[in-house]
């Protein structure tokens, strides 16, 4: 199976934090693993990509490392903020123009240069 490149894999870590971050902000509670499992899985299919289990199960570890660090960001608590987030005329696709989503975007960068 073809390995991510690092772009693709910041991408896709900052989708899973961002979905970290939603779930908490609504529930108060961080996401099971089987959903971030299912969660990468949707958007690895839905972007075109590919990777293998072993490389999903390092970004959903690092992806709740990094939803902690990211609590102190100015994340959205209201669910017609939170939705805002996403491009929904594309399907569920970060909306890379929200400041919050950017700074998310670098973090994952940063963590995975490290």
């Amino acid at each position: 199976m073809k390995k991510l490149d690092d772009e693709t894999k910041a991408e896709l870590l900052t989708f899973l934090v961002v979905g970290q971050l939603f779930a908490f902000a609504r529930t108060g509670e961080w996401l099971r693993t089987d959903h971030l499992i299912e969660s990468s899985q949707m958007w690895l299919s839905s972007s075109g990509a590919q990777c293998d289990w072993m490389e999903r199960a390092r970004l959903i570890a690092a992806c709740r490392v990094l939803a902690v660090k990211a609590l102190d960001l100015p994340f959205p608590q209201l669910e017609a903020d939170l939705v805002q987030l996403f491009n929904l005329n594309r399907g569920w696709f970060l909306d890379y123009r929200k400041p919050v989503v950017q700074e998310i975007h670098a973090l994952s960068v940063a963590l995975l240069a490290s």
